[in-house]
Parts: structure tokens; sequence; C-alpha cells
């Protein structure tokens, strides 16, 4: 998955959100280890200095721990990480709600357009399913 880091917010914490998001997708599963700072930050673009500010951040709040020899591994909290997923989901609901009632959208009409498009979407995808034989 690519980093696409812009210039616009602090990349170490770019870095932190791409990272969180990948544990919480999966990408990571608990107990896995990470790459090395070096081969994270070659991967990313980025100073290995930025990637190990970020990765020292993500120690600090428990979702990465290290291991004096053998690097840094992924929390093995499922709860931790069930937690994050929770709080990162709200962040992007409540965003988009926000966004929305700039457009004018009061609450009731962004759930109508919601289910329209839920519906729209499901059925889209019912017929491409059918198309393929699936």
């Amino acid at each position: 998955m690519p980093w696409n880091l812009n210039s616009d917010r602090p990349i170490f914490i770019q870095i932190i959100e791409k990272i969180q998001v990948d544990i919480i997708s999966g990408l990571y599963m608990p107990g896995d280890k990470l790459p090395s700072v070096r081969e994270l930050a070659q991967e990313a673009s980025v100073n290995p200095n930025t990637m190990q500010k970020a990765l020292s951040e993500l120690e600090r709040t428990g979702l990465v721990y290290a291991q004096r020899t053998s690097g840094r591994f992924i929390t093995e909290d499922t709860t931790m990480i069930d937690e994050l997923k929770s709080k990162l989901a709200k962040e992007i609901v409540t965003e988009f709600l926000e966004n929305m009632q700039k457009l004018g959208f009061q609450k009731e009409e962004t759930i109508s357009l919601l289910e329209k498009t839920l519906a729209t979407e499901k059925s889209t995808k019912g017929e491409a399913d059918n198309d393929t034989g699936m």
C-alpha cells in the first residue's frame, strides 16, 4: 500500500496514522514483527530519523513494543487494537457528518443519502457478481 505522504501535516504524524491503519486493517497482525526503521524509511521515502520518531511515539502509546535485540512488534492486546479502530472510525464519521452539515444536509438527509447510496452499491455489486458468475 503506498504511503501517500504530503506536506500539509507533519510527516511523522502521517507515518503514525498509516501504521495504525495497517494494524487495524490486519496488514500487521498482533505480535507481528515490524520491518526495521531503515526498511520502513526506505519504503516511505523518508529520513530514518523521522521514521524513528514515529515508531517511538507508537511505542509510547503501547501499540508497538521493542525487544532489545529482536526489533519492534505489534502489541498482542487485541482490545487496544479494537479500541483504536473504533476511535478512528468515530473520527471519520464525525468529520463526514461535519462536512455534510457544511453542505447544508441535516442528519436525517445524510442518513437517507447513505441508505440510498448503500442500496445502489449493493444492487450494483449484485449485478457485477451476476456478470462474473459469482
